[in-house]
């Protein structure tokens, strides 16, 4: 038996059996994986002209040079796919496929999570900025160059304290949509429907452990960073703070990608804070470089994609509001009214119910992959979406666990 934990699909408790994966021989090497006790039943394939066993391979044509072939690998059949993903190790295309074919399959639910999400954090941003954050100072292009600095210096400490209402509303619709598109996206996986009500019951009980995890992982990522800078502060070395928060930042970003997937284990395994992270640890292991290039691909193509929707709502804006588009080349600080606090939010509203599943499904997919080249998890979700020829071996025939 191994000591990694078994996948508990939504709607069910974790048990014995869930505890055992199936390690590929081309992933036993140098890793601590075990072979299991309980292996895949041996030549189970349904015949291709059985009901419902799937694609049937090309006939065998003769003729010089002609060899019988299947559809998929050589000799093989192809890999099963109940829901957005075939059950084998993925590309990067058929994880960012997977995400998107989520938001298609499931846009009820997807937008309903997300729309409601980022309205209730875009109007308590709104409403924040409006009525709760002093006005930024305005810099007298007539003073000093003394008082010139003094005033920038103002500006950037009240710009400074107006981002973090921002930044906690974010963290926080952001741990309840990444809550919630794990459970849908995950549910897409086994080809099941999922609800938005089903979606919520499922993550609430998750929720805090989930929060606890996000601020832990914050926190050690800017603690890296203020740690790499804080020598170049204390000795007043602005060349030593550049360089030491250079190499901050370098932690920072391993850490990042090193616990990138202790979110879907946590909820997907049931898992504590610590036992998630080093879950997520192990499935990182010996495959950092390749995680931290699809996180950062899905975080460029997001940054472009709310770039696009914010700009022509941002132009909007400016034009409703204030001094017009004129307001933008005049090098003053204009002063932001209703609508332009409520152009944007449509904007950003828009912009996020795109970008969060892509993120979110993005990530547990991740996650499936990594389990499936570690721990063969293909073969538990196969069982679990009642794919013909994976019966458990245990029951014989009972594929409705999971």
């Amino acid at each position: 038996m191994n000591d990694t934990s078994g996948w508990a699909s939504p709607g069910s408790e974790p048990s014995d059996s869930q505890g055992s994966g199936i390690p590929r021989p081309a992933d036993s090497a140098g890793s601590d994986a075990k072979w299991s006790k309980q292996q895949p039943p041996a030549g189970q394939w349904t015949p291709p002209t059985a009901p419902g066993s799937g694609p049937v391979p090309p006939p065998v044509q003769s003729g010089w040079g002609n060899q019988p072939q299947w559809s998929g690998d050589w000799g093989r059949p192809p890999a099963a796919k109940p829901g957005v993903i075939p059950l084998r190790p993925l590309g990067v295309g058929e994880i960012l496929d997977g995400a998107v074919s989520t938001l298609r399959e499931h846009w009820r639910t997807v937008l309903g999570v997300t729309i409601t999400v980022a309205v209730i954090s875009q109007i308590a941003d709104i409403l924040i900025q409006r009525y709760l954050l002093p006005r930024a100072p305005e810099i007298d292009p007539d003073a000093s160059p003394e008082e010139a600095l003094g005033q920038t210096v103002d500006a950037m400490q009240s710009s400074m304290i107006a981002m973090v209402p921002t930044l906690l509303i974010t963290l926080v619709a952001t741990i309840v949509s990444t809550a919630l598109l794990t459970i849908v996206v995950s549910r897409s996986v086994l080809g099941r429907p999922v609800t938005l009500a089903d979606a919520w019951n499922e993550a609430r009980p998750r929720l805090l452990k989930l929060l606890g995890l996000t601020l832990l992982i914050t926190v050690m990522t800017a603690g890296a960073i203020a740690v790499g800078a804080l020598p170049g502060a204390l000795l007043g070395s602005g060349a030593l703070g550049v360089v030491g928060g250079f190499a901050g930042g370098l932690v920072g970003i391993w850490l990042w990608v090193r616990y990138a997937l202790a979110s879907p284990a946590l909820m997907l395994e049931r898992a504590g804070i610590t036992q998630s992270m080093r879950r997520s640890a192990k499935l990182v292991r010996g495959a950092w470089w390749r995680t931290f290039g699809i996180l950062l691909l899905v975080l460029v193509l997001t940054a472009i994609v709310s770039m696009i929707i914010g700009m022509p709502f941002g132009l909007l804006a400016y034009a409703a509001d204030g001094d017009g588009l004129g307001g933008l080349f005049s090098g003053s600080t204009p002063d932001f009214g209703w609508p332009f606090l409520i152009i944007t939010g449509i904007g950003a509203v828009i912009a996020s119910a795109i970008t969060y599943p892509i993120s979110a499904g993005v990530t547990v997919l991740l996650y499936v992959d990594q389990r499936i080249r570690r721990e063969a998890l293909d073969l538990e979700l196969a069982r679990a979406a009642g794919v013909p020829g994976h019966d458990s071996p245990a029951s014989g025939a009972d594929t409705s666990r999971g």
